[in-house]
């Protein structure tokens, strides 16, 4: 792949232009485990820097450095030549670095612009009184700049994750920030966002910002960087200009190994028919949904921002109310009410919003894991710990956790390994139906080759996995059928010969579909 920016930005004699931030030689340590070990960073004001690594390869504790929230235990970090010293996060908003996160950090019940200028609001008079007019005029200004229309006294709870983003920006911009990182910001995003966030990207990096750049996906990396940063477990191993590396390449750098099949998918023999969903509706979120799941399957949904995927399936995990038609487990028609009532029945969800509905952060990975056996393992505090250290060792080690012990709090634990620890969550419930809701959203090539292959193994004993996600190559490398849902409805079922990413994607868009070629794909 190339890249069409100029990799090094240059001063006017031509020689290449100092680094805005330099970090060298940064070490961190938590309880004797080595975060990061002798990490170096250079990125130049008017540059896009893609920082990558996988999951727990130290890059949110840099992050966290580079914002103050952790402070190195040595190493410098030079701001325009300046070596600085972050003791909180306002340090480094004073020196002008700051970050956009994959979950935005807002106050929901303020605007838009009290959020941008939350604890520096512009005075005025005396007693002094909050300007909120200047504000609200400085807020449109940002906006203006930034080319994107948002009502500054709208609450940010009534935001898009999109709008959110942009609010973040012009947090920074209103700033004069210097170094904007941006960590996995187009994780929950459509393709039309996404689009627009690369536009304002590269828009701060005309404008002489300087843009740490974190993504699992290399298309989005080859689309916005200019340079890279590879870490592996914690230490720097190489950087350079994308243009002058492939994909492949820098796969192995960031994981030490080739990945040469990162869809490992088993061939298996397809059962009887085990999950059977008849006239699934809802009254605003899907209308008339039936599919069948066999036994040994992975069944693919696919579908663009709106299209009903996680709905349906929160709806058969009984997460949703007045749902309406039959839902059938092994020929028995189900009542799934609740939850509840879903685990004992044998059906199993895990989430896509892994933060808030997948685990509980200050709880360690033993606890998380077993947390919906309680009742199978027993509440005698010797065998329960037995037990909780075996089974949380089991599924830690299929899904190759990356985990300094079993007792560590899963919030210390990077996105995938989070993601890991709530699928085994669910698969020590032992379920005959596993939903998997973007399972690999916001996790590294290497990670996501090992959920993948997990899943592979599941289905060759005989479980059976739905697959939503909405990344296309996930669910076609994946899936032995894939349907497509279109604002509520399934559009088209596709069985894995005939399921071609040009035949997908116009379904997922709406285009028209026959109900005699519909009707002949369902039976």
């Amino acid at each position: 792949m190339t890249n069409e920016h100029n990799p090094f930005p240059i001063t006017p004699d031509g020689s290449p232009a100092a680094p805005i931030l330099a970090l060298t030689g940064i070490c961190k340590r938590f309880q004797g485990i080595i975060a990061l070990h002798e990490v170096a960073l250079n990125v130049r004001a008017g540059e896009v820097m893609a920082l990558i690594g996988e999951n727990g390869a130290g890059k949110s504790t840099l992050v966290k450095t580079l914002t103050g929230i952790y402070q190195p235990d040595s190493g410098s970090i030079h701001i325009a030549g300046k070596q600085v010293l972050f003791a909180n996060p306002q340090d480094a908003m004073l020196a002008g670095v700051t970050a956009v996160h994959q979950e935005t950090v807002m106050f929901d019940e303020l605007t838009v612009a009290e959020n941008i200028f939350i604890g520096r609001q512009p005075m005025h008079g005396f007693p002094a009184r909050v300007d909120w007019a200047l504000m609200e005029t400085q807020s449109e200004r940002l906006f203006a700049r930034l080319e994107v229309s948002l009502p500054v006294r709208a609450k940010v709870k009534e935001l898009s994750v999109a709008q959110r983003h942009f609010v973040e920006i012009a947090r920074a911009l209103s700033q004069d920030a210097r170094v904007v990182i941006m960590d996995e910001p187009t994780a929950s995003l459509s393709q039309r966002e996404i689009q627009e966030l690369y536009r304002i990207i590269r828009q701060l990096r005309a404008a002489g910002t300087a843009v740490i750049f974190i993504s699992h996906k290399f298309d989005e990396i080859y689309a916005v960087a200019d340079r890279y940063t590879v870490l592996r477990d914690g230490h720097f191993v190489a950087e350079g200009a994308l243009a002058d590396i492939s994909e492949p390449d820098l796969v192995s750098l960031m994981v030490g190994r080739s990945i040469h099949q990162t869809f490992p998918k088993q061939d298996v023999v397809i059962g009887d028919t085990l999950l059977e969903v008849k006239d699934f509706c809802h009254p605003t979120e899907f209308d008339n949904v039936s599919f069948s799941l066999r036994k040994g399957e992975i069944l693919g949904f696919y579908g663009l921002v709106g299209a009903g995927r996680s709905e349906v399936m929160q709806a058969l995990f009984g997460l949703s109310s007045g749902v309406r038609g039959s839902v059938s487990l092994e020929g028995k028609v189900l009542a799934i009410k609740s939850a509840k009532d879903a685990i004992a029945h044998g059906i199993a969800y895990v989430p896509e919003d892994r933060q808030h509905q997948g685990g509980h952060l200050t709880m360690s990975v033993q606890q998380n894991i077993t947390l919906p056996i309680l009742d199978r393992i027993g509440f005698l505090l010797g065998r329960r710990r037995s037990e909780e250290a075996s089974i949380s060792r089991h599924y830690s080690e299929q899904l190759e956790l990356k985990a300094s012990h079993l007792t560590q709090l899963i919030a210390e634990l990077s996105g995938g390994n989070q993601q890991k620890v709530i699928l085994g969550k669910w698969l020590a419930t032992k379920p005959k139906v596993i939903i998997l809701d973007e399972p690999t959203k916001g996790i590294d090539i290497g990670s996501k080759a090992a959920v993948h292959r997990f899943i592979s193994e599941l289905v060759s004993t005989g479980l059976s996995v739905i697959l939503v996600s909405s990344e296309l190559p996930e669910v076609l490398g994946m899936s032995d059928r894939v349907i497509v849902m279109h604002q509520g409805h399934i559009k088209k079922i596709f069985d894995r010969a005939h399921a071609t990413p040009e035949g997908v994607v116009a379904a997922a868009s709406g285009s028209d579909v026959s109900v005699v070629e519909l009707a002949e794909d369902i039976a």
